[in-house]
């Protein structure tokens, strides 16, 4: 028997019930579209949220946290080393002052680099300019007194006292200063690495859009083995594929992110108690024990390929779920509806 042409299958449609599985089709069709749209723009959203948290972490949020650590540690630890020199009475020997100088020149480098990293902003701005001017008095006390003034007890005292109240004076010296700035980064550390109820909202919109996707695929290979007399349609079997990894490939790159921020932070919070240990005997060791803790944080904030990958893997499978399916029930409505009934 002829193929009909397109004004008989027209009419055979209306008179077998076509016009229903048309609708049907269509119906699939625009779930398709919408869940497919929906569900990867909230996952691909979601992913580089999580991608874009590691990264801050990785470029401000350690090294600024680690910065303000090293450089109170230096500080305290300068003042211990001149303040031996001169308790165990070396500090009129050639190079006795050398160990107080390097630490001294290590808490410089380290605000120095910490204007860069920092977290807290316009206020984190001011805070270390303030610090910088008041390290500026410090050393003006401090060095004259373990270098310059070994053999006038009275005046090395003097220096030493006055430096001592720039350094650790409650609210305005130099090391509370450093505490409330790294109180206020601790805070943004927190909330970068934490997931908020935003993005795991994200991710369940994403994850649902996905599953109604699936079982849309479903419903539609069913009716078309049903109605248009196809046992199934590769386009749609792919896109059921694509749709299953999508929704577990993302999701566990995403988690395994997550678990190495949540490290990233609990270490962080480590470094951040270590640099409160000021008692002179522990200095040296919490200096240790910072360097390597950041140590292990720089290995576990390296970027990995695999978040790029799955990124633009991603990227290239939302297009498969939105192009595959659209294109299969199309073909389907343009050739085979009229068979239904």
């Amino acid at each position: 028997m002829p193929r009909p042409n397109r004004w008989t299958r027209a009419l055979r449609t209306r008179g077998q019930g076509g016009f229903r599985t048309r609708r049907l089709l269509e119906l699939h069709l625009a779930v398709l579209v919408v869940t497919a749209l929906t569900s990867m723009t909230v996952l691909l959203v979601s992913y580089r949220e999580v991608q874009n948290s590691a990264g801050e972490m990785r470029t401000h949020g350690a090294p600024a946290v680690q910065g303000v650590a090293a450089t109170q540690l230096a500080l305290l630890r300068a003042h211990q080393e001149a303040q031996d020199s001169v308790d165990r009475g070396i500090d009129n020997v050639i190079g006795a002052g050398a160990r107080y100088e390097n630490q001294l020149s290590a808490a410089d480098q380290g605000l120095s680099r910490l204007s860069d990293v920092q977290l807290d902003g316009e206020r984190g701005r001011g805070v270390l300019e303030t610090v910088n001017g008041l390290l500026t008095s410090y050393s003006s006390s401090m060095t004259p007194g373990a270098v310059k003034y070994v053999s006038d007890d009275s005046m090395q005292q003097e220096k030493f006292t006055e430096a001592q109240r720039i350094l650790s004076r409650p609210g305005t010296g130099v090391v509370p200063r450093l505490d409330v700035l790294q109180k206020h980064q601790m805070q943004r550390v927190d909330r970068v690495s934490s997931m908020g109820a935003l993005q795991r909202t994200g991710w369940v919109i994403a994850e649902l859009g996905l599953l109604v996707m699936a079982l849309t695929v479903l419903s539609a290979l069913w009716l078309l083995r049903g109605r248009c007399g196809r046992s199934h349609d590769p386009w749609l079997l792919l896109s059921l594929l694509a749709a299953v990894a999508l929704a577990v490939f993302p999701l566990w790159a995403t988690a395994a992110t997550q678990e190495r921020l949540d490290t990233a932070r609990h270490l962080l919070s480590r470094i951040d108690e270590r640099a409160h240990d000021n008692a002179p005997e522990e200095l040296a060791d919490s200096q240790q024990d910072v360097t390597l803790d950041s140590t292990d944080l720089r290995g576990r904030l390296a970027a990995r390929s695999w978040q790029s990958w799955t990124y633009y893997g991603a990227l290239g499978g939302g297009a498969l779920i939105v192009l595959l399916p659209a294109a299969a029930v199309c073909r389907r409505l343009n050739a085979d509806y009229w068979r239904a009934g």
